[in-house]
């Protein structure tokens, strides 16, 4: 384990057992597992997350605004006659995801704790095996993402969509010349116009944290002017203190 990674453990036990000093303290409501009341900050490669975790499931800003996305999305397609693709699925929300749907399955790039091990870039799925693939936070890492991104395309079924969130650190993407292991393994900083360049493949729908409920805390509370960073070596630094998530639903065309 790396120095930064034990030191970002040891942040996140002090922040959870001693309640961390906030700018403010504001209550709010998680959408995954029902609790009202504060929320606890989380550590972060530029410090400290305000208002980030909820302290009863532990979830994250962009686990709130992704259910909050999935939500909306019930409203318009019956899921319970649907099937889902998890890919790198996280504690949050699988139990919630596979009571909503008829066909739940989990799938991982090595396959541990999943259902399979897929990797989106070479993979022997048959076409159209899935109404709805869901990988939140996992493009970032995969050098090859065109490739990554046909290989959803071609595992929808007609009238599908995929649920394809990535972290938005950056005013512009940035791709690296390296992994970088110190930001998990991330081969690119992802800016807002990311997934443009699969408009050729997909109707693309975006949802951001002012689309949802105020309520849940979907913004990202952190001050990334200190970018570039020991840690994140080839991050571009942005404005301001809170900063937008993004949830991109990307359609199949008819």
């Amino acid at each position: 384990m790396s120095v930064y990674s034990k030191a970002l453990g040891l942040g996140r036990r002090i922040d959870n057992v001693i309640v961390p000093v906030a700018v403010w303290r504001e209550d709010y409501r998680c959408p995954l597992c029902g609790y009202e009341g504060h929320f606890i900050s989380d550590w972060s490669l530029t410090g400290v997350r305000a208002n980030a975790k909820c302290p009863k499931c532990d979830c994250s800003e962009r686990h709130r605004i992704q259910w909050a996305v999935i939500d909306k999305l019930s409203r318009h397609y019956d899921f319970s006659q649907m099937s889902i693709l998890h890919m790198s699925p996280e504690p949050f929300n699988g139990t919630q995801l596979k009571a909503l749907f008829k066909e739940y399955a989990t799938a991982e790039y090595n396959g541990i704790g999943a259902d399979m091990a897929v990797d989106l870039t070479d993979c022997d799925l048959p076409d159209a095996s899935y109404d709805v693939i869901y990988a939140s936070h996992v493009f970032e890492h995969i050098p090859d993402d065109r490739a990554a991104a046909e290989t959803v395309l071609r595992l929808l079924k007609p009238g599908g969509f995929a649920i394809l969130p990535v972290p938005i650190v950056c005013e512009e993407t940035v791709e690296y010349p390296e992994m970088v292991m110190t930001e998990f393994g991330h081969i690119r900083a992802p800016g807002p116009e990311y997934f443009d360049q699969f408009a050729d493949l997909f109707d693309i729908d975006t949802y951001s944290s002012a689309d949802v409920d105020q309520s849940i805390q979907p913004w990202v509370y952190e001050d990334r002017s200190g970018y570039p960073s020991k840690w994140a070596p080839y991050r571009t630094p942005s404005p301001g203190k809170r900063h937008t998530d993004i949830v991109p639903v990307l359609k199949r065309p008819s």
